[in-house]
């Protein structure tokens, strides 16, 4: 029995999410051709999906990271954003496409996308694997979506609960919460 049965059902299988990273990596192949491409993943959740999507992409990209939190080890969001990590080089200039695994407030992406306005990038997209609409309390553009799930809490390919899960090959629902 694999760690996880007992905490975890499957959400979102494997193959359906690598088919759907296939198809957001050819679409932003198609958006970014010619332009030289930042990936500006968000810590720690974005990471599986960020490595999967940057090798879909069939361009140069540079990647980035950037450490925001929320949440500090719960299910609910504190409402309170800081970040705890940031980028290495300048966002000057650059095409930026930041990398989130869930948007569902979307306080955090308000948060991080003011921010980001402020180092002057020549431009800046979301990609977010997940969308949580039930959830929002502020609007956010998300140009490259993967999923729009309902107000579930999940686990897995980088979503994690209590630091847990995040290693999961897909996406899941945990039990009983």
């Amino acid at each position: 029995m694999a760690f996880y049965e007992n905490d975890v059902e499957v959400f979102i299988d494997s193959a359906q999410l690598q088919a759907r990273v296939r198809e957001l990596g050819a679409a932003i192949t198609r958006d970014y051709q010619g332009k030289p491409l930042t990936l500006l993943g968000i810590l720690k959740g974005s990471v599986m999906f960020m490595t999967d999507l940057a090798r879909a992409i069939d361009l140069p990209v540079e990647l980035q990271f950037l450490g925001v939190s929320s949440y500090q080890g719960g299910t609910e969001t504190t409402g309170e954003v800081r970040i705890t990590s940031d980028v290495t080089r300048p966002l000057h200039g650059q095409h930026v496409l930041v990398v989130e695994d869930i948007i569902d407030t979307g306080l955090t992406m308000k948060f991080l996308l003011e921010n980001l306005e402020a180092r002057h990038p020549q431009s800046v997209r979301v990609c977010s694997l997940l969308e949580k609409p039930a959830r929002a309390r502020t609007k956010v553009d998300i140009h490259y979506k993967g999923f729009v799930i309902e107000d579930r809490f999940v686990v897995g390919y980088g979503l994690d609960y209590a630091e847990k899960y995040r290693n999961l090959p897909f996406v899941g629902v945990m039990k009983g919460k």
